[in-house]
């Protein structure tokens, strides 16, 4: 089939007052083109179907859902979309030298990052990954990890440093296990079980169990 080019009237296709895209709100555009073959196609000024946004630049396949669109008014403006029934590869910095070039970048000027598979994994994979949380009036620069089930480390050494305060706590058994030197340090120690809750313990010690109850 060959390649074909038109330019239409894209007030024409409000056929219906029932139409949202016939509301006093709704994109219109006089010059939309479009270019392509029956395997696909560019469209330059495109109305999206609810006519709510206009596309500079579009490119689409016939499948419905592997296209691209790049936005450039109403409440996506300035948006960029890709959609794709199969995968998205993205493979860059044959010619760059690993340890200096960034290859790859995703910065967000303002806002968030959002990355999410639905039903799969993510996987990073590196020489080192690094994660920095930052915030200069200390308010944020948290680093939060949940799961569900398991968080497990395997490493060589496992370091933490924290400067004001660290907790370990279980509402569940608690082991500390070191094979070769276990090493402890404290200023002062202060160990006590849940009988000191009936009757102190020498030294006291229900202050610290009635914490760590409510801790748990």
């Amino acid at each position: 089939m060959a390649d074909i080019t038109e330019s239409f009237k894209r007030g024409d296709t409000l056929a219906s007052d029932t139409n949202p895209r016939n509301s006093g709100t709704a994109a219109r555009n006089y010059t939309c083109q479009k270019s392509g073959n029956d395997k696909g196609f560019i469209s330059f000024g495109e109305i999206n179907k609810d006519g709510a946004v206009t596309s500079g630049c579009s490119l689409h396949t016939n499948d419905g859902d592997h296209q691209m669109y790049m936005e450039i008014d109403g409440e996506r403006k300035g948006c960029t979309t890709f959609t794709g029934p199969g995968s998205f590869n993205l493979v860059h910095g044959r010619d760059n030298d690993g340890d200096n070039d960034m290859s790859i970048s995703f910065v967000a000027k303002d806002g968030n990052i959002f990355i999410k598979a639905s039903d799969g994994d993510i996987i990073m994979e590196a020489n080192n990954i690094s994660l920095l949380a930052r915030d200069s009036e200390g308010s944020k620069g948290n680093i939060t990890l949940t799961a569900t089930e398991n968080i497990s480390n395997n490493s060589k050494k496992f370091i933490t440093n924290a400067t004001i305060e660290f907790d370990i706590v279980s509402s569940g058994k608690g082991q500390l296990i070191a094979n070769s030197i276990l090493k402890c340090y404290g200023s002062v120690f202060q160990g006590v079980d849940d009988s000191v809750a009936v009757k102190p313990a020498k030294n006291g010690g229900q202050n610290f169990q009635r914490q760590a109850t409510i801790i748990t």
